[in-house]
């Protein structure tokens, strides 16, 4: 099992506990047919490797056009959760063995997409906090410049972490506890998304998408946000407002919600802020789903119900007085009631 190695926390990421890394070859060209050139022993945890895990999973954890899910029931024709068993829950398989043996469907499942090209495979087993994980990249190197100690420019090679696009990852944590989703994967772009496909059948990854659990969780993530952005409430209310027309234009017109284009438009001051927040892991929310539109109405209006009324305002009714709420004895107070309203409390009372 590799060591684990800790780097100084000021250089800007969470280190992560390295309980197996491997990094092996697939060779393939489009229309080609894969080769695996297979590493024969785990990868040594050094200072190095650690940086470079520690960036790679928080790239991924940052990147948008993310989807979840969880492991396909057909284990024959999605092999996946067999091999992560047998690693991780039996222990029949130690970790260089199940890389093997997820090379072997990677390439499956790579050689019947045309276009699918080949890299740097790197599987890494980490201990995140209370969470295990399992990441799964495809890198390639590139090639730069750097100076020597002889004062001289020579070109070096190093893997790209800015154009890794085929990654995902698997939550052994919460697959264990079966939770409902414990998978997640890089969509990649509309150019991409056939190639990109074939990693999430490799990871033998179900990612049929709720809308109505996704559009909650969009409209949770911008109230959340904009309490914690905007301190205007007027500022705050006609943001959400403004979110909820741009969203129901979405679902009206069957089009899908996308996290980069959304986090551009609404807070271009600085979109990696709102984009970090709507991508990020805890949440799990699926990017390209088309929101649910009666879902989406919680951003701008309140809405409950008990077993002797129901009630239902929008948001902007507590900014112009017409509604109070009384935090310390939890009561609403309603003003300016309808006429008609008016007239039948009034004989309601008369005849008290």
């Amino acid at each position: 099992m590799a060591r684990r190695v800790i780097h100084k926390e000021s250089e800007g990421v969470v280190p992560n506990e390295i309980r197996g890394l491997v990094v092996h070859k697939f060779e393939k060209v489009a229309h080609g047919q894969g080769v695996i050139v297979p590493r024969h022993d785990l990868v040594k945890v050094t200072e190095p490797v650690q940086r470079l895990v520690d960036a790679l999973h928080t790239l991924y954890g940052e990147k948008t056009g993310k989807g979840y899910g969880k492991f396909e029931d057909d284990e024959d024709t999605f092999p996946m959760q067999r091999r992560v068993r047998a690693y991780f829950t039996d222990g029949a398989d130690d970790f260089l063995a199940f890389s093997l043996a997820a090379m072997n469907i990677l390439k499956g499942k790579a050689d019947d997409v045309p276009f699918a090209t080949g890299g740097y495979v790197l599987m890494a087993h980490l201990c995140n906090g209370a969470r295990d994980f399992l990441l799964f990249a495809i890198v390639t190197d590139t090639v730069g410049s750097a100076i020597t100690d002889q004062l001289e420019i020579e070109d070096r090679a190093h893997v790209d972490l800015n154009k890794f696009r085929l990654a995902g990852r698997i939550d052994l944590t919460g697959w264990t506890a079966k939770d409902e989703r414990y998978i997640g994967f890089l969509r990649g772009t509309k150019g991409t998304g056939t190639v990109s496909g074939y990693f999430k059948h490799f990871l033998g990854c179900n990612d049929a998408v709720q809308a109505v659990q996704e559009t909650r969780k969009l409209t949770q993530a911008l109230n959340d946000f904009a309490h914690k952005e905007i301190a205007d409430d007027q500022q705050r209310d006609t943001w959400l407002q403004k979110a909820f027309d741009v969203c129901e234009a979405l679902a009206k017109n069957g089009e899908p919600f996308i996290i980069e284009e959304f986090s551009n438009e609404f807070w271009p001051k600085d979109p990696e802020v709102i984009r970090k927040s709507l991508a990020s892991h805890e949440l799990q929310m699926s990017d390209g789903f088309v929101p649910d539109r009666r879902v989406l109405k919680a951003l701008v209006k309140f809405k409950a119900t008990t077993k002797l009324w129901k009630l239902e305002f929008e948001r902007r009714a507590m900014r112009t007085g017409e509604i109070s709420y009384d935090k310390v004895h939890g009561t609403l107070t309603l003003r300016n009631l309808p006429d008609d309203l008016k007239r039948e409390l009034d004989a309601e009372s008369a005849d008290e």
